[in-house]
């Protein structure tokens, strides 16, 4: 409630005086008898019973006087009070009041010895009154004679004129004698005067306190409408989010008129911006749900579009921008759509209105235009003018009221015109006369009648424009043309009873929308609390009133993801990662084994260059002697291997299989279905694990590079490099196998293998001669063929040298670490198992750790603080069960919310009717009672 109501509320409060108050009664001498009252003519009382004061004022004679009435201080209030007025009358005020002075000392006498004994003491007093007075008139004499022509062409009330004096050649002077009786001062034009403008002044200030309270009271309730409509605007936009039932809504104001009607220009005026699409074509498409929002308190004005989430648009060309943009992505096929378009607008300079702007109706099918159009925009427009909406049909002053399609389409919803406001726009086009004809027709009356508006404010021919045409308020400007024409022409008076002006087009609007909410609470309370007890029921049923909202879906989410990492961070430590390393370069290992020491893939059927140094012959080899091959090859295997970047290898393969747990662990959580929310987690991880992997791997190399150079193995490493490479020649050896097994299945068999195979062997020993190298087939074989047979000639040839190589490593020789140049497995699996502790040891302090600390943290912040609220919607949402079970939770929690918010408004009404009664009532005893001054 704002200030201005409260201050109302307040001033309607009755005065009373404080209890300790001493009660003394107001007399002129002592010994008198206390004045009860005003002696009053005939004239005041007919007056003073007429005239009332306003409800929860006080009246003077029902107060006790706590002090004596002093000149004073009576007349320094009189001239602040009149300082405004004319010389002349301030005079009459203070030969007024002094006659109001010597009045009330006589109040009390009805014995005429009792008014001789007062009467010197009363003498003194007023002769010192008109010595004070005549003072005054001293000062103010030439204010008087400028004044006194213009006095004399003041008319004069009936009331006061039966006051006034008809001889106006009695001075004010006269009064001023000490010895001069109360029959004489009575007789004399100056008391008939002060008489007559005592009475004035007592009453001016009665009209004025009246006035000054029917004003507040006005404001109050004005204010009070546009705080009840507000409210109800605000429900309706809830009631719309609850959706799924037409009971479940508020009413609004339908806006209905042919294209050429100015239905844009009225919304325009009322909005004060030009915002609605324009085109020579068709442009409005659909709906606009237009709700405009009061903002007192703002100093920018801005639309929002709740459904595309553009936030603030302060360029109303913007808006327009949007909406024609919205408009035009209707197919062309369709022309026009039910589908709404949502907008709000929010300024100070707008009322708290629900509009809904349709399409124009149109007579003519254009040739682009389907032919159905007229009938589809008829039957959009009728969907949404049915009751309880308001109509409001735009006719233009220029078109017969027979012949407006608006009133034709209201009256086939709305016959008794009961919900229609007629707008009659362009009034500026037909004589006042006619105008005030239409706003005043009977043919086709409405129960809420007519308003004529002329929202359209022509260019100026020259100079500058009455208003910018764009982003500018246009609301002064359309009233300053209103006011122009409607003041030019008598017709449009207010004696006239009719009603013009886009300001006047506004409280109406406010007052039949708030009336029609008011009206609709009932039913809508009604259908609300059915569609509450329907959502509580599968709320209880279906999900057993487990509470859910988008926020703890989210939270209990992430609970359970962090979770499930922090049992992978216990299960994947160092251990793990020294497999992971070990493998990989095992495999390494075996790639330098077979670039150096075994069988290659070949590409041709040509017959091989001879082997120099067979593998076969390394166990007799002596590599310190002559033949310094072995010596060289495991030379270079090794150095390969230390230099082959193990810190990069190393934590690209323990970064990758981080991400790939987290993968894994993303797949078998809630986030499975949540595409926004798996992109997170993988952009958190991966972000994370770059970061770290750039400066780890450098510093890795660097823990490394001692291996680079000079290699000393152990008996133990040896020991265990043995034994390590057996398993991995064991497990090569499988792989080889497999291979050729399923070699064999593609080929055809056993039998087809062999003899591919022998075909191809006697080709390389040169005992087949082959032209062509077999493209295109040879001995009875195809290309194809041939090409797996050599596939199979190298796993055979493989097969036989990693026996023979297993062979080799279990034997005497390869137990003894200084025969290494004829075991070069177990060598470089040493080697390999010396690198793999020093990185595993690296990348658990470095990688592993900071990688556990930093994602947990990391998941908080980009699935949680950071988040919107639409984000963390769309993410619950992206679940269809969720999605359901919000709904359900949703839709109930919106249900009691407005339920709760409707019950408040019952309260606001009950208080307002409570508080019109007691005001009703107060006023009814104020009128039995009567008033006075004292």
């Amino acid at each position: 409630m704002s200030g201005r109501l409260v201050s109302t509320r307040l001033a309607t409060l009755p005065r009373k005086t404080a209890p300790n108050t001493p009660r003394r009664v107001f007399s002129l001498l002592p010994n008198t008898i206390p004045a009860g009252g005003l002696l009053r003519s005939d004239a005041g009382l007919r007056l003073i019973k007429q005239r009332p004061w306003p409800v929860g004022s006080y009246a003077l004679h029902n107060v006790p006087a706590a002090r004596s009435i002093s000149f004073a201080r009576v007349i320094p209030k009189l001239v602040t009070k009149f300082a405004t007025a004319g010389a002349a009358a301030g005079g009459a005020v203070l030969a007024g009041a002094s006659y109001l002075q010597y009045q009330a000392g006589q109040a009390g006498s009805f014995a005429k010895d009792l008014y001789y004994r007062t009467k010197d003491g009363a003498t003194e007093i007023v002769s010192g009154a008109y010595g004070t007075a005549t003072d005054v008139f001293d000062q103010i004499g030439r204010g008087w004679d400028r004044t006194k022509e213009d006095l004399e062409k003041v008319e004069y009330p009936e009331w006061l004129q039966k006051l006034m004096p008809k001889d106006e050649s009695g001075g004010a002077g006269e009064g001023g004698g000490g010895g001069e009786g109360p029959e004489e001062y009575k007789k004399s034009g100056a008391g008939t005067a002060a008489a007559g403008a005592s009475t004035a002044t007592a009453f001016g200030y009665a009209s004025q306190d009246e006035e000054e309270n029917e004003e507040g009271e006005k404001i109050a309730r004005d204010e009070q409408m546009m705080m009840l409509t507000r409210k109800m605007i605000e429900i309706r936009g809830l009631l719309q989010t609850v959706g799924q039932s037409d009971a479940l809504t508020l009413p609004s104001i339908v806006v209905i008129g042919s294209q050429s009607s100015g239905k844009s220009s009225v919304l325009e005026a009322i909005v004060g911006h030009e915002f609605l699409p324009k085109g020579s074509n068709m442009v409005t498409r659909r709906p606009i749900e237009l709700t405009l929002v009061n903002t007192p308190d703002a100093h920018a004005e801005y639309g929002e579009f709740p459904a595309l989430g553009l936030g603030k648009i302060t360029d109303f060309s913007q808006i327009q921008k949007t909406l024609t943009d919205l408009n035009l992505a209707v197919p062309a096929k369709d022309c026009v759509t039910d589908d709404p378009i949502q907008l709000r607008i929010y300024s100070p300079n707008v009322p708290d209105l629900s509009l809904i702007d349709l399409p124009g109706y149109i007579q003519v099918t254009g040739r682009d235009q389907p032919p159905e159009l007229k009938e589809r925009i008829a039957e959009l427009c009728e969907k949404y003018i049915k009751a309880p909406n308001v109509i409001l049909a735009i006719s233009a002053a220029d078109v017969d009221l027979a012949n407006s399609t608006a009133l034709r389409a209201s009256r086939k919803v709305d016959p008794r015109g009961e919900r229609t406001i007629g707008v009659i726009t362009k009034m500026d086009l037909v004589d006042p006369g006619r105008g005030t004809e239409l706003l005043s027709d009977k043919k086709y009356a409405l129960r809420l009648g007519y308003v004529g508006v002329v929202c359209r404010v022509p260019p100026s021919a020259s100079g500058p424009k009455l208003f910018n045409r764009g982003n500018g308020n246009i609301t002064n400007a359309i009233a300053r043309n209103e006011n122009a024409y409607f003041s030019a022409h008598p017709e449009f008076s207010p004696e006239s009873h009719v009603e013009v002006g886009t300001k006047n087009l506004k409280k109406k609007l406010m007052h039949v929308l708030e009336q029609t909410m008011a009206s609709s609470l009932k039913s809508t309370g009604e259908a609300i609390q059915r569609e509450l007890a329907e959502a509580t029921y599968e709320y209880k049923v279906q999900y057993n009133e487990r509470p859910l909202s988008a926020e703890s879906y989210l939270a209990e989410s992430l609970d359970a993801f962090k979770h499930s990492f922090r049992g992978f961070s216990e299960q994947f430590g160092r251990q793990q990662v020294r497999e992971l390393l070990k493998h990989e370069l095992d495999q390494q290992v075996l790639n330098l084994l077979a670039q150096r020491y075994w069988n290659r893939p070949f590409d041709d059927l040509s017959v091989p260059l001879p082997e120099t140094d067979p593998l076969s012959s390394l166990a007799k080899a002596d590599p310190e002697g002559e033949n310094q091959i072995w010596k060289i090859k495991l030379d270079s295997s090794s150095a390969a291997l230390t230099k082959l970047g193990v810190g990069r290898l190393a934590t690209s393969v323990v970064a990758n299989s981080l991400q790939a747990h987290i993968d894994y662990l993303v797949q078998q959580s809630r986030f499975a279905a949540h595409p926004f929310a798996r992109q997170a987690i993988t952009e958190a991880s991966t972000t994370i694990l770059k970061d770290l992997s750039y400066d780890i791997s450098d510093e890795l190399e660097i823990c490394i590079k001692p291996y680079k150079y000079r290699i000393e193995v152990e008996e133990n490493e040896w020991t265990k490099g043995r034994e390590n490479v057996t398993i991995v020649l064991k497990e090569e050896l499988k792989v080889a196998e497999a291979a050729a097994k399923r070699l064999e299945e593609q080929m055809g068999g056993r039998k087809k293998v062999r003899d591919v195979m022998a075909f191809i062997d006697r080709v390389r020993s040169g005992q087949v001669v082959l032209e062509g190298n077999g493209v295109g087939g040879a001995g009875g074989f195809s290309a194809a063929l041939l090409q797996k047979g050599r596939e199979a000639v190298f796993l055979r040839d493989r097969v036989d040298v990693l026996k023979m190589r297993l062979l080799a490593v279990k034997s005497k020789q390869c137990a003894n670490k200084k025969n290494k140049y004829h075991c070069p497995e177990v060598f470089l699996d040493a080697v390999a198992d010396k690198l793999t502790t020093t990185a595993d040891l690296f990348l658990d302090a470095e990688l592993l750790s900071k990688f556990y600390y930093l994602f947990p943290r990391e998941l908080d912040n980009r699935l949680g603080r950071s988040l919107s609220q639409t984000e963390i919607d769309r993410f619950a949402r992206e679940d269809p069960k969720i999605r359901r079970h919000l709904d359900v939770v949703r839709r109930k929690e919106l249900l009691e919310h407005v339920l709760k918010e409707m019950e408040g408004l019952r309260q606001i009404e009950a208080r307002e009717k409570r508080f019109a009664r007691r005001g009703e009532a107060e006023l009814g005893r104020e009128r039995r009672r009567g008033w006075s001054l004292f």
